[in-house]
């Protein structure tokens, strides 16, 4: 088993054994197919290529004539269902199981990959390998009820050696602003920018699946009406919790299904202009795949050309990982292509020649963990326990102390402060701590005792708050010589006797009959009324913004000094290294001396040794703390912020409540008055036509031709027709509106040529959608 740390989570492999790639090979149906040339063996597993002998070339020929390829299977005239079968359905079953699977299509041009792989939108048994292991995902998922698992898709597409998320239309993603980037580390290959979409049923995934499929990009030459120009890449990412709460490890794998653009040749194509460039970058591309496929395959190979593009670096985990991984090369059967049929039958057997390691990928749920490690120390205290009692020792509770003990040993750390108790008795670890906690609650007490009489006897202003000194002096809290009561101490605050209508006990009322005798004239100025609103309506947020701003203060205070005692060891520890430095120059004059390979030292330069590795920890340490204690203050400053916006904002709702507010509307806004809130009716909201589209779902899941299994993906092609049948409207919309804010007609600018504009480019593949489906809709209208 290989363990792999990554931040606060465990990563475990399960390693298996070794085994080689299967490689698969389907050939396309024909009515020229080659008899003559091409051979398939008994037990459907090798395919022998027979070329006559050109008799132009003369009698003495040595060019090889005859080529005999073992594979794992030879699918001719197979049906979509057979394919599926042969080729993935054990992949993906594995997956489920915590295995990583690859399925990839390779082939020339037109051999049939994009069928195999996708399949065709107008005939469900027609549906490719894609589409099916979606239905085996879900399948496989309603026969597990023992666990919880969640099912991820992505998509990607690989043009022009340019990464491109198929999903990116959907309107959860939005445009990025950032290009997407191959990204690497402990786990695996990823990239970095591709969105990834949670799918809880059949339905949503193919949604998925039709809304990419819309994006991809495609062409026409002579050789294939609907060529896909780019690689691309579908994955299935699955994640199985067991629901078994003691069960902490759960597994995580992903399938990428792989349809690679096929290699052409330039002379059959014919492909010119953009075409061409697209032909060049995907021959580019196959060849350096070829290239990580032969030195995979080379067991003397150290190195593997993974980075030269795009397609190789995001498959190498696929490529020889650790993965159940499958090739199936499509060929021609016709003589013409008999050139490029062989070609791919060498990459085939080629691809036979890597082996993978297939291994489970397991974590840890870390809060799954944390429970089961409660529950093995409660059984660990348990036999703690016994072992006291067995050994005659004295029944010690390890648990955490109650409110009871904490109040107990709170009141002898306040005898043994008053003198009235001697020695407080040590019990356990647990008590000692408890008694230095409360000395701190002790201490802290104290203090607000101290705070809270100087406050009863003096008004405590800060001399930089302009706002108070002006409500001060606005108030005529002043002496006989014109100056405030208290004079200031030095320490930024004023201290005096307040005079008998500024204390408590008069307060509320000269505040009411102030307020009601500015009332009808003209509003208090807001100083003062600021002041009147913290002592009564917004007192409690007043409260905590005041502690709130005590806290932020006293972390500050300890960052700073946290900051002087880091800058203190950091010049200790350069004067250490300056005296270390020193003793080894000296050592290195004076002759160092050996003993059985070991460098002898004075006792001096051992000690400078141990005191730099000491200040180091206590670096490391005290710099710890101070990043603690500035995210703590960031914390803090945020609350502090949010308080303070909270009272000025609910202030300036009182201060205009109380004074601007005609009064006959306030008691209008009272409770049980006219003017109450959800006046709107809301009896004639209702929802139309819902028994209507139960009844339809209802008959779509009988009445289909192929069963109720087909109606997720019909149902989900329909929604993705829908909706761009919707955009086409809009963009049709917004091009007549353009048309005619246009004071003369004008050409538009053409950007059919840009294949990477949505709707620019050329999208030859016409999908047909389910008529039936259309025919079931106008019978139920009728």
């Amino acid at each position: 088993m290989m363990r792999r740390k990554n931040d606060n989570k465990r990563y475990f492999t399960r390693m298996g054994t070794r085994k080689k790639v299967h490689a698969f090979v389907r050939v396309k149906p024909t009515d020229d197919f080659a008899h003559e040339m091409i051979k398939y063996g008994d037990d459907n597993k090798s395919i022998d290529i027979h070329i006559k002998k050109d008799l132009q070339k003369g009698v003495v020929n040595n060019k090889q004539t005859d080529w005999s390829f073992k594979l794992d299977g030879v699918l001719h005239n197979a049906s979509q269902d057979l394919v599926y079968e042969t080729v993935a359905k054990d992949v993906v079953a594995q997956a489920l199981d915590g295995y990583n699977g690859t399925i990839m299509c390779y082939g020339q041009t037109g051999a049939g990959k994009t069928y195999t792989m996708t399949g065709t939108t107008e005939n469900y048994k027609h549906r490719g390998i894609l589409p099916r292991a979606l239905q085996q995902v879900f399948r496989m998922i309603e026969e597990r009820p023992t666990h919880a698992i969640t099912v991820r898709v992505s998509y990607l597409e690989i043009y022009n050696e340019s990464l491109f998320d198929l999903l990116s239309t959907l309107p959860c993603v939005g445009p990025s602003v950032t290009p997407m980037t191959i990204v690497e580390n402990p786990q695996g290959v990823f990239i970095k920018g591709l969105s990834v979409h949670l799918t809880s049923q059949e339905e949503d995934a193919f949604s998925l699946l039709f809304e990419g499929e819309t994006n991809r990009i495609i062409a026409s030459h002579t050789m294939n009406k609907n060529s896909s120009r780019s690689h691309c890449i579908f994955t299935i990412y699955v994640e199985a919790h067991s629901r078994t709460l003691s069960d902490e490890k759960y597994i995580t794998s992903k399938i990428n299904l792989v349809d690679l653009a096929g290699s052409e040749r330039l002379k059959k194509s014919g492909s010119e202009g953009r075409v061409l460039k697209e032909a060049t970058y995907i021959n580019k591309s196959l060849s350096f795949l070829e290239q990580a496929i032969i030195a995979l395959g080379d067991q003397k190979r150290d190195h593997i050309p993974f980075r030269q593009c795009k397609l190789t670096h995001a498959l190498k985990d696929s490529l020889g990982g650790n993965c159940n991984m499958v090739l199936l090369t499509n060929i021609y059967g016709e003589a013409s292509q008999l050139e490029e049929t062989l070609s791919s039958l060498r990459f085939a057997s080629r691809m036979k020649l890597v082996t993978t390691e297939p291994a489970i990928n397991e974590k840890y749920d870390a809060e799954r963990m944390v429970k089961n490690l409660e529950k093995e120390l409660a059984l660990l205290k348990q036999e703690l326990a016994i072992h006291d009692s067995l050994a005659n020792r004295t029944l010690v509770n390890y648990d955490p102390m109650d409110e009871i003990q904490i109040a107990e040993i709170n009141s002898q750390v306040r005898r043994y402060l008053e003198g009235t108790l001697d020695e407080i008795d040590i019990i356990n670890l647990r008590q000692i701590q408890e008694v230095f906690n409360q000395f701190r609650v002790v201490l802290s007490q104290q203090e607000q005792e101290v705070e809270l009489t100087l406050r009863r006897k003096y008004t405590l202003i800060d001399k930089n708050d302009f706002a108070a000194i002006s409500a001060v002096q606005k108030a005529g809290l002043m002496d006989v010589d014109g100056h405030l009561v208290g004079e200031p101490d030095g320490q930024g605050f004023g201290l005096g006797v307040t005079p008998f209508s500024a204390k408590p006990g008069k307060k509320a009322k000269s505040k009411k009959m102030f307020k009601e005798q500015l009332r009808p004239s003209t509003p208090p100025p807001k100083p003062v009324a600021f002041e009147d609103f913290k002592n009564e309506r917004g007192s409690e947020i007043n409260r905590i913004f005041k502690e709130n701003k005590s806290i932020l203060n006293e972390r500050r205070k300890r960052a700073s000094e946290t900051t002087q005692r880091i800058n203190a060891i950091k010049r200790e520890m350069d004067v250490t290294k300056e005296a270390l430095n020193f003793q080894k120059s000296l050592r290195e004059k004076q002759g160092e001396y050996e003993n059985k390979g070991l460098m002898i030292i004075d006792e001096e330069e051992f000690l400078l040794i141990l005191k730099l590795k000491d200040l180091k920890k206590q670096y490391r340490t005290e710099y710890q703390d101070l990043r603690d204690l500035k995210a703590e203050i960031q914390y803090c400053q945020h609350l502090v912020d949010q308080c303070r916006h909270r009272l000025l904002m609910e202030f300036d709702i009182w201060y205009n409540e109380s004074f601007f507010i005609p009064e006959d509307i306030q008691v209008s806004l009272k409770p049980g008055s006219s003017i109450r809130p959800g006046m709107v009716p809301i009896s004639r909201i209702m929802s139309l036509g819902e028994d209507d589209q139960d009844k339809f779902s209802q008959l779509q899941q009988t009445e289909l031709p192929e069963g109720p299994d087909s109606f997720s993906f019909y149902n989900a092609k329909v929604k993705t027709e829908q909706k761009r049948k919707r955009e086409r409207e809009r963009e049709a919309e917004r091009q007549r509106h353009r048309q005619r804010e246009k004071p003369a007609p004008c050409r538009e600018p053409d950007v059919g040529l840009d294949p990477r504009l949505p709707g620019s480019h050329p999208r030859l593949k016409a999908h047909n959608y389910l008529k039936t489906m259309m025919g079931f809709q106008q019978a139920h209208r009728k």
